[in-house]
């Protein structure tokens, strides 16, 4: 199984690969390496999202694309929560290389407010939440927007989150 490496040079995007550091919600580093890698199908994808966002005058903020399986388990050990953490015997959608958490930044590299931070695990972190500012619901619907235009599907708990439609059908990656 080939992934594909995406660095901010490649596609015009900025990394901050949390995991690979302790600012994440286990305030430990998960990840070996800070590199940022997702399957064909799901890169082409992240190409065309790419293109939408910068027509508006704006960029993607990566914090997570695929998530190697030993990350998987590190992660659910330390929160064992199926509403956000996939348990790592089942797989996670990371895991599989289909999935990416990201968020669009302005042309000065700010992030938009999206009104809560990434990995901000309650209610207010849902699509679709009430509990929101306006400013910071307009921005998820934009993120939303292009993400589903370019062919995303998304993961109703997580604004961050999007993968692709049928992921099943996806093998897990081993950890390499």
């Amino acid at each position: 199984m080939s992934l594909i490496e995406i660095t901010e040079a490649s596609h015009n995007i900025a990394l901050d690969m949390r995991y690979a550091t302790a600012n994440n919600f286990t305030n430990q580093p998960i990840y070996d390496c800070n590199r940022c890698f997702l399957r064909p199908e799901a890169l082409n994808l992240l190409e065309k999202a790419i293109e939408l966002a910068a027509q508006q005058g704006l960029r993607f903020k990566i914090f997570d694309a695929h998530r190697p399986q030993y990350a998987q388990e590190r992660l659910w050990a330390v929160c064992p929560n199926p509403d956000y953490i996939a348990p790592p015997e089942r797989g996670s959608h990371h895991t599989r290389g289909i999935a990416i958490d990201l968020t669009l930044i302005d042309q000065n590299n700010q992030e938009l407010d999206m009104g809560t931070p990434f990995d901000s695990f309650e209610v207010t972190s849902h699509h679709g939440t009430t509990q929101i500012s306006a400013e910071a619901a307009h921005n998820r619907y934009k993120l939303l927007g292009i993400m589903m235009s370019a062919g995303w599907d998304l993961y109703i708990n997580e604004w961050w989150h999007y993968q692709l439609f049928n992921p099943r059908q996806f093998d897990l990656i081993p950890n390499r």
